[in-house]
């Protein structure tokens, strides 16, 4: 099916036209390079204002008709006028004649650079004596006769040039197209490859849909593998290259392998003649690069299409006469991929120097190639960090085929050691089988060869499986041993972190980071560096330091922010995980969808953090229906190394619950978390459980437990402010925690501790008071995002008591008096008599009506319900 393509992003240019054809306007010149919209602009343009009240002329300029005088205009006029014998003066003046006597006309003049002579002096004439408004098109870059130039040289036409849509106006587009969000790196790939051109990002589109390489996952259209350009997208490119002599030809087939190179080694391996020519020709690019001229393609789009017809042995060749050029350590991993892909022969010690490289960039995909080459004589350090990059892709079957033969024929303690240390890794956190990752690491202590990495890995575990009492006993010492490498350091850091986080010890949380690698200046190398973030984040958000959190997010972000595989993925996942801590609810659920959509497909074990927090986020925003699978799956599926971040999925499921009319079963889920954390030893979860019980209902024993735990964090201490207000319901002292969740950053509690308020004041006859609360908690709301049952009720005030107000908002949903009084533990004579009393206040006597009266009010509220009697 064809899709629409709207015009984008052209807004400013639209209203420049519209100003342009007024009367008495003389037109407008509109220039750009090749495929960036200026005919789809124009005739857009034409449509709207002032110009739908004229008779459009258009003449189009062209190789073919510039060889005829006034070619232009063949066929426009109703009667060919012809040169001969009169003259050309008397040609062009009949043409105007013909062209304005109708009145009142637009003439639009498309390519006017390749307008014959005597047409180039019609539209001069006609512009300069004010005959009609003009509007003539003109590529950028092309040489045009004379009186087209002098147009907007001599001021007779202003000139508008038109750029390439920026990155903002081509994912609008995108999705526009598409019909549904598209994934920003999906998005950026396609803007920075067809560098904004609305053609050719039409045609890419077409192709790589057809070809079902763009396609929608958990409803975000991305783009998973590389272009194969269509025939039609060729064609036009390969008319806009040209013909191309041998020399030039080489020149621009070396940068279409190998892209950037110096001009220096370029010139040398062609010619300064052929580097000149294809400069000339618009075909590359100079750009000085600290000191240094480096040439690129004119067009990102022109490497794709001399790549598809190069001959292979034709590649080989000229990528391997580069390599020999580049020289390390700052062209690495370039000469490394280059050698790989040529007909030189293999270099594996380069190889393994570049795949480490690749991998202290998270580059895992380049990682493992280069790993697998570098493993081709055997070499053990090369076949580790291939199994890490398989195992961190989450390959982990070939990862662990690969470790058992090492393991197996290990000559060395150390080497078995590390074999059995990797394999207990791969098996634990990417297959999860943890079973089998004890008895890989019982088989590396035995072996006897990496005692310290054994330790550092036997605490990771220990954290994962949620015995944080081991990892808090051994943190001095892991935190103090000599470490021999980041893996190891690593690993000790992130169990370290995770026991700190939930048991709220500030010195050991920031005693880790420096460990891991994790400082305001540096983030870790490797890839478990990212659970390391996500401990760290999640300790400083229990902690109330929200500030620290985003932070970490930043860092790992931007430095993952640009890569294949699943780090930029894994980077989104933290970034969103500091937003919803902030409470910023709509960037959470930005940077989650995609990660989610990208991590879903997978077996990628960081995923279970991904449905966790993009289920908070959707039902703190009040999205039931999105949230209620991702919640589902919370308990249908279950990864062993996540056990410690239990009290999270319970939260999710609290939030899930009110997002669903539920806020009675939220605030039981979020006493269980309580109830949890304390068994688990994680009072700073625990904390955080009992601020969301007191957030979603009054809860009698919070007040008592949260004395107990004040001193342990500034959350704890906001939390306790907020409970005995609510117990004592005291308006004033809710306001006052609002303030203070707010000077924490903690927007969703600050609004819903305002809402509490609100409620409050207006129940106890306080009209002014209840505005004023009830302003402060829309202004959060808008800041967050968020929509909780405590925001509702206070932005549609009803006369329902909450548990009205709850079994009310149940019943609209469709639920039978039966299935109310299983959800809320209550007795159906009591779910009847409630519905009774709220029918009767509200003035409503069957559930569709009750669903309408709540709709704006009930989150997760979002279909009528059936129609039935109260």
């Amino acid at each position: 099916m064809e899709r629409p393509w709207s015009l984008t992003g052209r807004d400013d240019e639209l209203q420049t036209i519209a100003v342009a054809l007024r009367p008495g306007a003389a037109g407008v010149h509109v220039a750009g390079p090749p495929g960036v919209g200026k005919t789809r602009l124009v005739r857009e343009a034409l449509t709207r204002g002032p110009a739908r009240q004229r008779r459009v002329i258009w003449a189009h300029g062209s190789t073919a008709a510039r060889q005829y005088p006034l070619g232009a205009f063949a066929g426009v006029v109703t009667e060919r006028v012809s040169v001969e014998p009169q003259g050309p003066a008397h040609a062009v003046a009949d043409t105007i004649q013909r062209l304005v006597e109708p009145g009142p006309v637009v003439l639009v003049v498309d390519d006017a650079h390749l307008l014959d002579e005597l047409s180039a002096i019609v539209v001069h004439r006609v512009v300069v004596q004010r005959l009609a408004p003009v509007i003539a098109t003109v590529r950028t870059g092309e040489p045009a006769p004379d009186p087209v130039t002098a147009l907007w040289k001599d001021d007779h036409l202003p000139r508008m040039d038109l750029g390439p849509l920026d990155l903002g106006a081509t994912t609008t587009l995108l999705a526009r197209v598409l019909g549904g969000p598209v994934e920003s790196v999906s998005a950026r790939r396609l803007w920075a490859l067809t560098e904004g051109s609305p053609l050719y990002l039409r045609h890419l589109v077409a192709g790589e849909l057809d070809a079902g390489r763009l396609a929608p996952s958990a409803g975000i259209w991305r783009w998973t593998d590389q272009p194969t350009i269509s025939a039609g997208l060729a064609a036009l490119l390969e008319h806009q290259i040209g013909a191309l002599p041998l020399a030039v030809r080489d020149v621009v087939d070396i940068l279409a392998l190998a892209e950037p190179v110096a001009a220096p080694a370029l010139t040398r391996l062609t010619a300064a003649d052929a580097v000149e020519g294809a400069e000339s020709r618009g075909l590359i690019r100079a750009d000085a690069v600290r000191g240094t001229l480096v040439l690129r393609l004119a067009h990102p789009l022109y490497g794709e299409v001399r790549r598809a017809v190069m001959g292979r042995l034709r590649a080989r060749r000229l990528r391997g006469q580069v390599a020999v050029t580049l020289v390390e350590p700052a062209d690495l991993i370039p000469r490394a991929v280059l050698v790989l892909d040529s007909d030189l022969d293999p270099d594996p010690p380069l190889f393994l120097r570049a795949a480490e490289a690749a991998l202290r960039l998270h580059d895992l995909p380049l990682a493992e190639r280069l790993a697998r080459a570098a493993a081709t004589t055997g070499d053990r350090a090369a076949l580790l960090l291939q199994a890490s990059a398989l195992s961190w892709l989450s390959r982990g079957e070939e990862a662990e085929a690969i470790l058992r033969v090492l393991a197996d024929g290990a000559p060395d303690p150390a080497t078995r050691s590390m074999a059995h240390l990797y394999r207990a890794g791969n098996l634990f956190f990417t297959l999860a089988r943890p079973g089998d990752a004890r008895a890989a690491l019982a088989a590396a202590h035995h072996a006897g060869g990496a005692p310290v990495h054994a330790a550092a890995m036997s605490a990771a575990l220990s954290v994962g499986l949620d015995d944080v009492r081991e990892v808090l006993d051994q943190a001095s010492t892991l935190l103090d041993a000599d470490h021999p490498d980041e893996l190891s350091r690593l690993l000790a850091a992130s169990a370290v972190s995770g026991a700190a986080a939930v048991t709220g010890r500030a010195d050991l949380l920031a005693g880790a980071a420096a460990l891991g690698g994790l400082t305001s200046d540096h983030v870790p190398t490797a890839i478990p560096g990212f659970g390391l973030a996500d401990f760290q984040i999640l300790g400083h958000r229990l902690a109330g330091d929200l500030g620290a959190a985003d932070e970490v997010a930043r860092h790992m972000q931007v430095a993952s922010a640009d890569l294949p595989g699943p780090a930029r993925l894994m980077g989104q996942v933290l970034a969103g995980h500091a937003a919803l801590a902030r409470g910023h609810v709509r960037e959470a659920l930005e940077q989650l969808r995609e990660a989610w959509a990208g991590l879903a497909p997978t077996g990628h074990e960081f995923r279970y953090r991904a449905r966790t927090l993009l289920a908070t986020a959707l039902s703190l925003s009040g999205r039931a229906q999105e949230a209620r699978p991702l919640l589902d799956g919370l308990t249908a599926d279950q990864h062993p190394a996540y056990q410690l971040y239990a009290p999270d999925d319970l939260l999710a499921r609290a939030w899930g619950a009110a997002a669903d009319g539920a806020p009675t079963e939220g605030a039981r889920l979020a006493a269980a978390t309580a109830h949890l954390a304390r068994r688990q030893q994680s009072p700073a979860y625990e904390v955080l459980a009992w601020q969301t019980w007191v957030q979603l209902a009054p809860a009698p024993q919070a007040p008592a437990r949260l004395a107990e735990l004040a001193a342990s964090s500034r959350r704890a201490e906001c939390a306790l402010t907020h409970a005995r207000a609510l117990e004592e319901r005291d308006a004033d002292g809710l306001l006052a925690a609002s303030g203070a969740w707010a000077r924490l950053g903690d927007l969703i509690a600050a609004g819903d501790a305002a809402a509490q308020a609100a409620t409050l004041h207006r129940r106890a006859g306080r009209p002014g008071a209840a505005l004023t609360a009830a302003a402060e908690a829309r202004r959060l709301a808008q800041r967050s995002g968020a929509h909780t049952p405590a925001l509702a009720a206070a932005a549609r005030p009803l006369p329902l008591t909450a548990r009205e107000r709850e079994i009310a908002t149940l019943a609209a949903h469709g639920l039978s008096n039966r299935a109310i009084a299983t959800r809320l533990t209550v007795s159906v004579r009591t779910v009847e008599g409630h519905l009774y009393r709220a029918g009767h206040k509200l003035g409503v006597s069957d559930r569709s009506q009750l669903g309408r009266v709540l709709a704006s009010g009930a989150p997760g509220l979002e279909a009528p319900a059936r129609h039935s009697p109260i």
